[in-house]
């Protein structure tokens, strides 16, 4: 079964607002075998609407929608949905009862410009929303299946979860599987020559996606048949012959971040972490912090931005800024020696460098970035050379630092 996914609003198309929806859904119908075939913002217009469905019905089995179901003149999908199904707008009693269910848990009355939330096309079936005033719509013509919901995200993650997967359910007999491997510091040019003869030799039924990122290469293996154990089956004997060949940078899997790799390998060792930050200005410890029970193993960070905070708080000897200058190996070293021993943390990291776009020299030119690990067994410090990009430069700073963090935890605990 192909689907393809609509989304109605000019505020999409003027970036006001983000879709988030249409990736969720495609999430969402891609573990029920469905596959997403195109994906398509309109504008708020009668016309648009109606030649993009018709567009769609021409190449999907299953089109979904979302927008345009508020009370408001503005709201015109129930309307063009009308014109499209050849039918009116009637009156329905469970969708009232929703919309008056939720004014009268808020205490307000319902006006008439809400009592028109439950003013449905004739010829749909009405999903109930049980986060808002607007019902969901599902519509059935000539063998394709066509939804309408709202556009606020949980109201229509609460239909399509609740109410529209159940219905699909077995329609479709594709099973897809995906298997996401994560690597680190290897370019993408660099990693797709040195896997160039393993993905030559991937079955028919399985596609390898490159992702990159800032500092990242995600690789997507994609397998679609109808036989889940042969699937399964395949994606691990491929992922089980890349690891000869990349190994040394996959440091996860799916869904995994380094921050929640860093925090499982601390909090299973039952060991601690603190941070140092100049040209990264905090953001490596927001990253830690974003992740559930990081106060289990991370006790605090000092974003040391001048040479005067190294100095006082983080411990840096004047003769080492002096010698070698705030972006070095030698005040890295420091910074998170004194982080550590400020915080009595197990590990420490630290991060100095030049972020952009200016302020770069001959002798260090901009996205020059020294990080140090400072840890029981002694400090590390390594040179980085990134961008011009000032946003790019702090971010590949940030991975490459827990990157080189989660090499030391484990260098630590591996068993002699």
């Amino acid at each position: 079964m192909l689907a393809e996914i609509i989304t109605i609003g000019d505020e999409l198309l003027i970036g006001q607002v983000v879709d988030t929806n249409s990736a969720w859904m495609a999430e969402q119908l891609n573990s029920h075998g469905i596959q997403v075939h195109q994906i398509t913002s309109i504008s708020d217009s009668r016309e648009h609407i109606l030649k993009t469905l018709d567009e769609a019905t021409k190449r999907a089995d299953l089109i979904l929608m979302t927008g345009g179901l508020g009370p408001t003149k503005d709201d015109i999908t129930k309307q063009t949905l009308c014109s499209y199904f050849n039918t009116e707008l009637v009156f329905n009693q469970e969708a009232y009862d929703n919309v008056s269910r939720i004014f009268t848990l808020r205490n307000i009355p319902v006006t008439e410009l809400n009592r028109m939330q439950a003013m449905v096309p004739m010829a749909c079936s009405v999903l109930n929303n049980a986060n808002g005033t607007a019902p969901g719509m599902w519509f059935e013509k000539n063998g394709k299946i066509y939804v309408s919901m709202p556009g606020v995200p949980f109201e229509m993650k609460s239909i399509l979860t609740e109410q529209v997967l159940p219905r699909l359910s077995g329609k479709s007999k594709l099973i897809l599987l995906h298997r996401t491997i994560l690597t680190e510091g290897v370019g993408e040019s660099f990693l797709a020559a040195k896997i160039e003869n393993w993905e030559d030799n991937l079955p028919a039924f399985i596609k390898l996606a490159y992702l990159p990122q800032p500092g990242l290469v995600r690789l997507r293996l994609s397998a679609a048949g109808t036989d889940r154990a042969l699937l399964q089956k395949a994606i691990e004997k491929a992922e089980k012959e890349l690891i000869p060949l990349a190994g040394e940078y996959i440091y996860g899997h799916d869904e995994e971040t380094f921050p929640q790799i860093i925090g499982d390998l601390l909090r299973e060792s039952k060991m601690t972490l603190s941070t140092a930050e100049s040209c990264t200005g905090g953001q490596i410890a927001h990253m830690i912090t974003g992740i559930p029970g990081s106060s289990d193993y991370f006790k605090g960070s000092v974003v040391a931005y001048s040479n005067e905070i190294k100095e006082k708080i983080l411990g840096v000897k004047p003769e080492t800024l002096l010698a070698f200058g705030a972006v070095s190996g030698e005040t890295a070293s420091e910074m998170a020696d004194g982080a550590r021993k400020l915080m009595n943390t197990d590990f420490a990291v630290a991060v100095s460098g030049i972020a952009g776009p200016t302020g770069g020299t001959l002798e260090k030119s901009v996205g020059t970035t020294w990080i140090a690990i400072s840890s029981p067994s002694g400090t590390i410090a390594r040179k980085f050379l990134f961008g011009e990009h000032r946003g790019r430069n702090m971010q590949r700073a940030s991975i490459s630092a827990l990157s080189l963090l989660r090499k030391e935890i484990i260098k630590i605990n591996k068993p002699n």
